[in-house]
């Protein structure tokens, strides 16, 4: 853990209403307690935010995922910025473990908005001073942002959870169960000394979709890998392609898992050995027998401690979290 050395102002951390659980060991990351705040919502649904405790001067940074209900989530953390603001906070900074509408970042079709681009004009508008994030759907939302985002990854823990299970060499091949996800396979991939397959779609003359690898799983250890967990639906449908084409063994890893109803139900029928997500998403939703967390906080944590004695997060991108601790 890294000690805060001679701080020019203090630091404070606040956790909002999404994610306490995450946000708890965050702090204890950083070596700090949470400060004091509550949020209620009047009748109606307004919300409320009372700080119970001075920020004056500080440095702040809140906690705040934004998942399901995500508007309530974001409002409630733009009402938090303005808060902060108005008691002369001295910088405000948000930790947005999962950055929601970061999938609406461009024009697919005619008339669509990009909500990306308006929630980060809001934060901005707001009075946000940076961002910290986690696996940002695509990484030229930072773009969106006229203020520094710290897009942190989770790569590298994956890496070591797998490394540690031996799945590395050619006997193992990284999948991306859509081409979008090329990168991010080839990420992985590197860090465990393995080869890439991607699984594509074509349209037959039934318009029934069919999915084919473009590479070689017959014989070996599969890891899918998306950044987003959700239906799990798209990892069902690629696990089923991947043991068709010969894999021996299947398994699954997703940045952020959503997990909404009947996901559970899905990925229990599923030939996947284990599935791996952070702990960046708070689900009240039933859980897969074969999903398990770890813990995305250390890094996120010596993230705020490094920002807020100006020292370099470049190390963070081959980070490697204490071998001494469990995971979530």
């Amino acid at each position: 853990m890294l000690l805060i050395e001679k701080p020019t102002r203090p630091l404070k951390l606040f956790s909002l209403s999404s994610n306490k659980e995450i946000a708890e060991k965050i702090a204890q990351a950083a070596g700090l307690p949470l400060g004091k705040v509550s949020s209620r919502q009047f009748s109606d649904g307004e919300i409320m935010i009372n700080i119970e405790e001075s920020v004056r001067g500080a440095d702040i940074f809140i906690i705040q995922s934004t998942n399901f209900p995500v508007n309530d989530h974001l409002w409630e953390l733009l009402i938090m910025v303005d808060a902060c603001k108005r008691a002369s906070a001295h910088t405000v900074n948000v930790v947005i473990p999962y950055f929601g509408y970061a999938r609406q970042d461009r024009i697919a079709a005619s008339r669509e908005p990009i909500t990306a681009k308006l929630v980060a004009n809001m934060l901005v508008k707001a009075g946000v001073d940076r961002v910290v994030t986690l696996d940002l759907h695509t990484v030229q939302v930072q773009g969106f942002f006229d203020i520094p985002v710290d897009n942190l990854f989770t790569i590298p823990l994956f890496a070591k959870r797998y490394v540690e299970a031996g799945l590395v060499g050619s006997d193992v091949v990284v999948v991306s169960p859509k081409n979008s996800g090329i990168k991010r396979a080839r990420s992985l991939a590197e860090y465990l000394d393995a080869p890439i397959a991607i699984i594509d779609y074509s349209q037959d003359d039934a318009q029934r979709e069919e999915g084919y690898i473009i590479g070689d799983v017959a014989g070996k250890k599969a890891i899918l890998i998306d950044d987003i967990l959700n239906t799990g639906k798209t990892f069902a449908e690629a696990a089923k392609i991947v043991e068709r084409e010969g894999a021996t063994e299947i398994y699954a890893v997703a940045s952020h898992g959503h997990l909404t109803k009947g996901t559970a139900e899905i990925l229990n029928a599923a030939p996947i050995k284990e599935i791996i997500v952070t702990d960046s998403v708070k689900t009240d939703q039933a859980l897969p027998e074969k999903l398990k967390y770890i813990s995305a906080s250390d890094l996120i944590g010596e993230a705020i401690v490094r920002i807020h004695n100006r020292e370099a997060l470049s190390p963070l991108f081959s980070y490697q979290p204490d071998e001494n601790k469990d995971d979530a």
